[in-house]
């Protein structure tokens, strides 16, 4: 086997951390093409002029009958004759004839925006039992499955067994059809963290190196997380970005404990390498999707954990990844994401480190190229806090010229030195200096 992967870049593939949208907070397994369509549409008219820019379907595009989040087992799945999943044209209906997401993947591109998909690792179980063809191999999809890796909560797939003679051939085929496609961001699922097996680092090296051999540039996302630090050189070498977390919903409890998983992975990002801390579960929400301990429904954090949420996944340069239907975010929400000020640090800030721990109070900071500095004053208690802060307390020798808090747009409050500051409950203060 010829290695292409030395000559492909695959960090040019994300320079910066993405922003998009993905279908999985509000339509689980069943979004339509219309849906899709809609949100590209909100996007290309309300959000791309700031940086956001990708569209993904997620889970199961492929099953005809999907109705939610809840995944129906060992159903029959659209396929091609070479053991591939195709969209289900009943929910996608411009794949009829074979041309798969090529249609909508152009309509996409002629908004000015970027395509992805959702797929689960391996070979689909129906294609091991029928042992369908692999497409430039003399192997069959039953010679190359891994009938023993499984994913404890979806039917679909078998895993592929990256010993065997077809393995790459298959996963080759996979990423020629999705560059013939037109997709730009392949979101791999069941491999970073799976709750069975932990990485399955043979299968994302296969992964790897059929993007690099199909042509076309695509950032490779991997779910779910917790994806283990230790892996962290291994990460960075094959993919874009990697969940440090399983599925993020609306729930303070989950959000207070990503401070510390962003601190665990607070020295790894840069350009290509995006430890991704998951979707953004924002606006109007859970419309098909049941998981996350609710249904049909209005984010339930607070305006202040909004803030809180935006101002730690800007400020470690997480992904930014939508949830919710765009078409019906209200004023609020879209000024949340049409934050430039934010979206500058999110897009040229560096150096992110949690600062400060000190009984509530958690500090991050980040700096710009030419000499600002950023900090996210955090309270995660449960009653509002008076902090004042020196200079040194966040590695500073001096707060470079005079300072605004982002979101409110009011100058900083610098007396004798110091940076004072009131932070309500789960809420946040996020200035830039300088």
């Amino acid at each position: 086997m010829t290695d292409t992967s030395a000559s492909y870049d695959k960090n040019a593939a994300a320079p910066y951390p993405p922003l998009g949208w993905n279908s999985w907070d509000c339509y689980g397994a069943a979004v339509t093409e219309e849906e899709i369509r809609g949100n590209a549409a909100y996007m290309a008219a309300h959000l791309k002029e700031y940086g956001w820019e990708y569209v993904t379907v997620d889970i199961q595009w492929y099953e005809p009958g999907a109705v939610s989040s809840q995944y129906r087992p060992f159903v029959p799945l659209e396929m091609d004759a070479y053991s591939r999943l195709l969209p289900a044209v009943n929910r996608f209906p411009s794949a009829a004839g074979g041309q798969g997401f090529k249609p909508l993947a152009a309509e996409i591109h002629g908004m000015g925006l970027k395509f992805g998909i959702h797929i689960m690792r391996g070979i689909p179980r129906q294609a091991v039992h029928a042992d369908t063809p692999i497409l430039g191999s003399a192997a069959t999809a039953r010679s190359i499955a891994h009938p023993n890796s499984i994913c404890p909560w979806n039917t679909d797939m078998y895993g592929v067994d990256a010993s065997r003679d077809g393995a790459q051939a298959y996963y080759d085929s996979l990423f020629q059809m999705y560059a013939d496609w037109g997709v730009d961001l392949v979101k791999v699922d069941d491999i970073a963290a799976s709750r069975l097996y932990g990485t399955h680092q043979d299968e994302i090296v296969l992964i790897r190196e059929a993007i690099a051999r199909c042509g076309r540039p695509m950032v490779l996302s991997l779910s779910p997380g917790p994806a283990p630090v230790e892996l962290a050189g291994f990460f960075r070498e094959h993919a874009n970005m990697w969940r440090v977390t399983d599925d993020f919903w609306d729930q303070w409890p989950l959000l207070l404990d990503m401070f510390d998983r962003c601190r665990a992975w607070q020295s790894v990002a840069g350009p290509g390498c995006w430890p991704d801390c998951d979707m953004l579960p924002l606006g109007h929400i859970g419309i098909r999707s049941v998981d996350g301990g609710g249904s049909d429904r209005w984010t339930r954090f607070t305006r202040d954990e909004q803030l809180t949420l935006l101002s730690l996944w800007s400020i470690v340069r997480s992904p930014l990844i939508l949830g919710g239907e765009l078409r019906d975010n209200d004023e609020w929400t879209l000024s949340l994401l049409t934050n430039r000020d934010v979206l500058r640090l999110h897009r040229e800030s560096g150096g992110a480190r949690e600062a400060l721990r000190r009984g509530p109070a958690v500090v991050w900071t980040a700096e710009e190229s030419g000499g600002a500095v950023y900090a996210a004053l955090f309270n995660t208690g449960e009653t509002p806090l008076d902090l004042r802060l020196s200079p040194e307390e966040l590695g500073l020798a001096a707060f470079p010229g005079g300072g605004t808090e982002l979101w409110s747009g009011q100058p900083a409050r610098l007396a004798e030195g110091a940076l004072d500051a009131g932070v309500p409950p789960h809420g946040v203060r996020l200035y830039r200096f300088g």
